[in-house]
């Protein structure tokens, strides 16, 4: 199984960017997806999660209104989008997998590798 998560990069405070989470080597239609963060020197912290058919969304309150989480099982993908970003937003981005939806880490049973999202001031 191997879930490979890209989109981050550098951007400056108030601009917009789109993580995208391939997953492989599993069914995808049946899984929850979730997207955590970890910034430098704290611990990761739930961002987001989607249901298995995007029916059913669930996200943390300080990105409720700027993040928007998505998937599209044709494509084995789920996205982050994430809008009027926050030198706060800075982190690396993990996608997962987890068989029920869920906001805790420790339902999630497969992990991407992370993408780093740096928010410049």
């Amino acid at each position: 199984v191997q879930l490979q998560a890209s989109g981050g990069g550098l951007v400056q405070a108030g601009g917009s960017l789109r993580l995208s989470c391939v997953v492989s080597g599993r069914t995808f239609s049946s899984d929850a997806m979730g997207w955590f963060r970890q910034a430098p020197g704290k611990e990761r912290e739930f961002v987001a999660a989607i249901n298995w058919s995007g029916g059913r969304t669930y996200g943390i309150d300080f990105v409720k209104g700027r993040f928007t989480i998505s998937r599209d099982n044709a494509k084995n993908t789920v996205y982050l989008q994430m809008n009027s970003l926050e030198p706060e937003d800075t982190a690396v981005y993990y996608c997962a997998a987890a068989p029920v939806l869920s906001g805790q880490a420790r339902m999630y049973d497969y992990w991407g590798q992370g993408t780093q999202v740096t928010v410049s001031s």
